[in-house]
């Protein structure tokens, strides 16, 4: 159960981005131009030259960018569909995709690439890599989580339990 309800939280966040940022294109389009243009940074000129100021190839890396989540979103949906119908092979596999899809896109992308290529670090107004750590971080915890083996906190528990009823039967035995 915590594998679909996990599963499903990011699918519905996954989506509701992607939603956003295509019916309110202009926001996060201005938030990507202004990362790769690099204007609110240092201006270091040893850095400078990493700049994209073309507004073709920076609306073309946001239109990607919203491509990627949407496809994660869609994973995502179906892995929950998965968990949901108890397909617990086909949904490890497919939520392990929509969770890499989200590490590539939060981890390679806006945290090294926009935060260290493009050193979205230095800008005080379009810093985007708390969000995207968080987005990272939780991916990674969701996909710890679907991968632990199944069913072994209740064999642990019945071992346990096992394990002092026996107990009790010999210390039981030992006082007759």
């Amino acid at each position: 159960m915590a594998a679909t309800l996990l599963t499903a939280t990011l699918a519905l966040y996954t989506a509701l981005v992607a939603l956003g940022n295509i019916t309110d294109f202009d926001s996060n389009q201005q938030f990507v131009r202004h990362v790769l243009a690099m204007d609110t940074t240092f201006k270091d000129d040893d850095l400078m030259w990493r700049a994209i100021t073309s507004k073709s190839l920076q609306d073309t890396a946001y239109v990607a960018i919203i491509a990627w989540e949407t496809l994660a979103a869609l994973v995502l949906v179906a892995g929950t569909w998965l968990w949901a119908r108890r397909d617990l092979e086909r949904a490890r596999r497919v939520s392990t995709y929509g969770l890499l899809m989200l590490m590539l896109l939060f981890g390679a992308g806006f945290i090294a690439i926009g935060g260290e290529w493009f050193a979205m670090w230095q800008s005080d107004d379009w810093n985007g890599l708390d969000a995207a750590t968080r987005v990272f971080m939780l991916s990674g915890v969701v996909l710890l989580v679907i991968h632990l083996p199944v069913g072994a906190p209740a064999r642990a528990v019945a071992g346990a339990a096992a394990a002092v009823v026996d107990a009790e039967i010999k210390a039981a035995k030992s006082t007759d």
